[in-house]
C-alpha cells in the first residue's frame, strides 16, 4: 500500500498538471474545441481511421457524449464518415483536409509547451519525467479497464559470483544515478573498476556478494568487503536494485543476508559511504542499526555532493 504522503504528493502534482495544461478551460490547445474533441482529433490522426466505438473505449466517455461530440466535429468540417473498405454497412471516422490542418496546429502548440517546460529540467530529469508519466498513465488505464498486474515470480538470492555480474551491477548503478543525479562515465567506470578488483578477492572468506536474480537477470546486489578497510571492519558496497525490484522488500532481504554474514564473521564494525538525498536507502540502513557518523562536501562520485559515512557497530 502506498504511503499516505506519497498519495497526497501525486494528487497535488496531478491537480497542478491539469491546471497548467489548460484542462480547467472550456477549450484546449489554442483551439475552439473542448479537451475531449481535441483528444478525438489526435487519436483519429494517430490511427488514420477509427470507429466511434473505438473512441468510446480510448476516451473513457459515455457513448452518447462521444456521439454528440463527433456530430459537432463532422458539422465543423474536421471529420468525415467514410464507408469501411471491408464492409460498406459500417463507417469509419477520418480527418478531412481541414482536420489535418487543425491537428498540425495542435501538435505544434503542444510540442512548444513541452519543449519550453523541458528547458527547466536537467537531461536526467527529462528522462525521469518521460518514463514516470508513461508508467503512471499505464497504471491509471489498468485501473479503468479493471486489469491488474499478474502475479510475479519473486527473485531468488544467489551468493557469490555470476557471469556478467560486473557489467550488470555497473549498468544498474550507471542508469539509476544518471537518471536521478546526472552522474556520467566517471561514476560508471569507478563502479566497474572497483567491482572488477573486488571480484578477484571473492574467494577470500571475509568477502562476499549477494545477487537478486529474476529469470536469469540480476536485479539487485549488495557486497561485503572484509579486507579493504582493515582494523577488522567490513565495508558494505554496491547496494543497488533495478527499478522493477524497488518496493518489493528485496533490498531488505539483501541487507539482511549481508548483516548476518558480518555478524558471523564478528567484524568490529560495518562502514558504508553514500551521499545525502538517498532517503529510502538511509531509512533501510538505519533499520539495520547504521548511524550517520560523518558528513562532508566531496567529489568522489564525480560531482560535488554532501557525502556521508554510516557505521554499524559489531555485536
Amino acid at each position: 500500500m502506498a504511503a499516505d504522503q506519497l498519495i497526497d504528493d501525486i494528487r497535488a502534482a496531478s491537480r497542478r498538471m491539469v491546471r497548467e495544461l489548460g484542462f480547467m478551460n472550456s477549450t484546449l490547445a489554442a483551439t475552439n474545441y473542448s479537451p475531449s474533441a481535441v483528444h478525438t482529433l489526435l487519436e483519429v490522426e494517430k490511427q488514420g481511421a477509427m470507429t466511434a466505438a473505438q473512441l468510446v473505449q480510448i476516451l473513457g466517455l459515455e457513448k452518447s457524449s462521444v456521439s454528440r461530440m463527433l456530430s459537432r466535429l463532422i458539422t465543423a468540417g474536421e471529420l468525415q464518415d467514410v464507408p469501411s473498405a471491408e464492409d460498406a454497412r459500417y463507417k469509419t471516422l477520418q480527418l478531412t483536409a481541414q482536420g489535418k490542418e487543425s491537428v498540425a496546429r495542435i501538435n505544434r502548440f503542444a510540442a512548444l509547451r513541452v519543449r519550453e517546460a523541458l528547458q527547466h529540467l536537467t537531461s536526467a530529469e527529462q528522462q525521469m519525467v518521460a518514463r514516470g508519466l508513461s508508467a503512471y498513465a499505464t497504471a491509471l488505464a489498468a485501473c479503468r479497464q479493471g486489469t491488474s498486474r499478474p502475479a510475479r515470480e519473486k527473485p531468488e538470492i544467489v551468493t557469490g559470483y555470476l557471469p556478467g555480474m560486473i557489467g550488470r551491477i555497473s549498468e544498474m548503478h550507471a542508469r539509476y544515478y544518471s537518471q536521478h543525479y546526472g552522474f556520467g562515465y566517471f561514476f560508471e567506470s569507478k563502479v566497474a573498476a572497483g567491482l572488477a578488483e573486488f571480484a578477484g578477492r571473492l574467494e577470500n572468506a571475509r568477502n562476499n556478494i549477494w545477487l537478486a536474480v529474476h529469470q536469469g537477470k540480476i536485479v539487485g546486489s549488495v557486497a561485503i568487503d572484509g579486507e579493504d578497510l582493515g582494523n577488522n571492519e567490513a565495508h558494505l558496497r554496491w547496494f543497488i536494485l533495478d527499478d522493477e525490484c524497488r518496493g518489493t522488500g528485496m533490498g531488505r532481504q539483501l541487507l539482511a543476508r549481508a548483516m548476518q554474514f558480518c555478524d558471523e564473521q564478528q567484524f568490529s564494525a560495518v562502514q558504508l559511504w553514500t551521499f545525502s538525498g538517498l532517503n529510502a536507502a538511509r531509512a533501510l540502513y538505519e533499520s539495520f542499526g547504521f548511524t550517520l557518523s560523518k558528513e562532508w562536501q566531496g567529489e568522489q562520485w564525480g560531482s560535488t555532493m554532501l557525502e556521508q559515512q554510516f557505521t554499524r557497530n559489531g555485536k
